[in-house]
C-alpha cells in the first residue's frame, strides 16, 4: 500500500513532488488565524499608537512578503509565481484578538495552500513582534486552511470551527 504522504518516495526518502504532468489551473487558497492579547494591547493596535508604529500595516506587508518567499522557508515547496495575495484583518474587542485572513492565488501546477498558511503565520508573528514590549503573553491560535480551489481535487471547504 502506498503512503498518502506525497513528499516521500518509494524508499521513504523525502523529495520534492514532480508536478510536471499536472495541468496548469487557476488555484486559490484561503487561510485564517488569530492572535489574542490583553485589551490594552489591542487598544494600542487599534489606535495605531504602538511603540513600533502601524502594526496592521506592517503585518499586512510582512504577510504578503512571506507568501512570496514560502519556498525559501519550507524545504519541499515549489516556488510559485503568485498572481495575487490579499490580506485582511479584523480587530475583535470582544475576544481581545486580531484575526487575519489571507487569500493566495496562482496559475500553475500546484496549489497555494502553503503560501496562504505561511502568510498567516508571519502576519501574526509580526503583530507579536511589534507588540511584545507591551504584552509578551499573546497567543496565536486557530491557524488553518479554510478553502482551496483548483487542480484535480477541485474545491475544498473546511468544516466550520467549533
Amino acid at each position: 500500500m502506498s503512503s498518502p504522504l506525497t513528499h516521500f518516495d518509494a524508499q521513504g526518502q523525502a523529495h520534492m513532488v514532480d508536478v510536471a504532468a499536472k495541468a496548469e489551473t487557476h488555484r486559490v487558497a484561503r487561510a485564517v488565524g488569530s492572535i489574542r492579547m490583553q485589551a490594552d494591547t489591542l487598544a494600542l493596535v487599534a489606535a495605531g499608537t504602538a511603540k513600533k508604529g502601524d502594526v496592521i500595516g506592517i503585518a499586512r506587508i510582512a504577510a504578503i512578503q512571506a507568501a512570496k518567499r514560502t519556498a525559501e522557508l519550507v524545504p519541499l515547496c515549489h516556488p510559485l509565481p503568485l498572481t495575487r495575495v490579499a490580506v485582511s484583518f479584523e480587530l475583535d474587542t470582544a475576544a481581545s484578538a486580531v484575526h487575519i485572513a489571507v487569500t493566495a492565488e496562482t496559475v500553475g501546477r500546484t496549489g497555494v495552500e502553503m503560501e496562504a498558511l505561511t502568510a498567516v503565520q508571519v502576519g501574526l508573528l509580526t503583530i507579536y513582534d511589534m507588540c511584545k514590549a507591551a504584552d509578551r503573553g499573546m497567543e496565536m491560535t486557530g491557524i488553518r486552511l479554510v478553502e482551496k480551489l483548483g487542480g484535480k481535487s477541485g474545491h475544498w471547504l473546511a468544516e466550520p470551527s467549533a
